[in-house]
């Protein structure tokens, strides 16, 4: 389950949903309010005869179902897109930088600064417990500052870590990004949240929030240079 503080973006994505769902709910009862009112203020009475008196229109009830809606639609606007920039806003010299390939289907991470790299396998699920040690894991050091940059080796994929409430696509020929600082040590699940073919189901991950300490000895296990373009492939282009 998502906690709050797990990374600098959990809290406002967090606050953002439920003041959100506060706002949407203060709006629903204020409506049913309102119809329950009209259905018993304006019911038809005993001795009633004939239709109630017409009305063609009535300029300020108009103008006042036409205005607040829209105040609504802004002020809700307003601060979801002041949210959406924040989280996306890119840092300017994070500390750590992780070039994440998403594959059919496992994941490859380079460590852009330490000039590193960890080829990830395809989960093969069983029903027998064990696979969790076998996904690929991407190692963070707690309490720094972390971008990931997205790319896919075929077709679209999507990285997903939905204890850090975010969530991004890997998009053919294109680079996308997700800036955060984790800021609580633990292994968090992910996972591809995109449809991209057979074994969508076992494109896992797993995300190591650790030590700095911790880190750095990670590091040292993993093989040096970077796992680029060249495993890269085309599945829409033409036939060689």
């Amino acid at each position: 389950p998502t906690e709050r503080g797990t990374t600098s973006n959990t809290d406002p994505l967090i606050d953002l949903w439920v003041n959100s769902w506060i706002a949407a709910l203060a709006v629903g009862i204020l409506t049913w309010g309102l119809i329950l009112w009209c259905i018993v203020a304006y019911r038809r009475r005993k001795g009633d005869e004939g239709f109630p008196r017409q009305l063609s229109y009535n300029l300020p009830i108009e103008i006042f179902y036409t205005a607040i809606p829209l105040v609504m639609v802004l002020v809700f606007f307003y601060f979801t897109d002041k949210e959406q920039t924040a989280l996306t806003t890119r840092t300017d010299d994070p500390d750590v930088v992780v070039d994440v390939r998403g594959k059919q289907w496992a994941w490859d991470f380079n460590y852009v600064k330490q000039n590193k790299y960890s080829i990830g396998e395809q989960a093969h699920m069983t029903g027998e417990p064990g696979i969790p040690e076998t996904l690929p894991t991407l190692y963070l050091p707690v309490n720094q500052s972390v971008e990931l940059q997205l790319n896919t080796r075929d077709v679209n994929h999507s990285f997903w870590v939905p204890a850090f409430l975010q969530k991004m696509d890997l998009i053919a020929g294109k680079t996308n990004y997700i800036n955060f600082t984790p800021q609580r040590e633990g292994i968090y699940d992910g996972k591809c949240a995109e449809l991209c073919g057979e074994y969508h189901a076992e494109m896992l991950s797993r995300v190591a929030v650790v030590s700095e300490a911790e880190y750095n000895a990670q590091m040292e296990q993993l093989q040096d240079g970077q796992v680029g373009t060249e495993y890269d492939r085309n599945p829409y282009g033409p036939a060689e």
